[in-house]
């Protein structure tokens, strides 16, 4: 046992008590490790948090950014933020199962939708309540192929801020 905590001393610099201790090599090494390790734990967490993101799933990516650069440059323990990153992945896989099955947990940490235009008829005060100006609005719409409003039976801001379109 002893021989293997030497060999991961030498190879991940894991009595290092500073980032500064580590060579050029050990920290190349423990990128690749995390590397492989995030790849294993995002497979473990559910597939839609990186496609579909919304603001409960971004969070999750950008704790994982901080805690994986701070196993990779010794500036944290380096088992303890991987673990720490599993805890966040095991969490959000929690609350996305239970907010399945609870829809205010849903709307807690996922939020809701936002009607924009409901058979041509743009809402005005949505559009306003989702910080979005009718010029942001109409980009949308055209990078969905609708030319004018009047063209759109519903219209929506999804909860990972895409407009989805329905057309008449």
């Amino acid at each position: 046992m002893e021989e293997l905590t030497s060999l991961g001393d030498r190879l991940l610099g894991l009595s290092a008590s500073s980032a500064n201790e580590l060579t050029t090599a050990q920290v190349c090494l423990r990128a690749v490790i995390v590397y492989f390790v995030l790849i294993l734990f995002v497979r473990m967490g559910k597939k839609r948090f990186l496609g579909h993101a919304t603001a409960f799933d971004a969070v999750l990516i950008i704790m994982i950014g901080s805690l994986a650069s701070r196993s990779v440059s010794g500036t944290a323990p380096f088992f303890a933020t991987l673990a720490a990153t599993l805890v966040f992945i095991v969490v959000h896989w929690v609350i996305s199962y239970l907010s399945v099955r609870f829809p205010t947990l849903s709307f807690l940490v996922k939020g809701n939708d936002t009607l924009l235009i409901k058979n041509g008829h743009l809402n005005r005060k949505a559009l306003r309540d989702a910080h979005m100006s009718p010029d942001d609005l109409k980009e949308d719409l055209r990078e969905q192929g609708v030319e004018n409003s009047h063209d759109v039976k519903e219209a929506r801001l999804e909860r990972s801020g895409k407009l989805s379109v329905v057309r008449n």
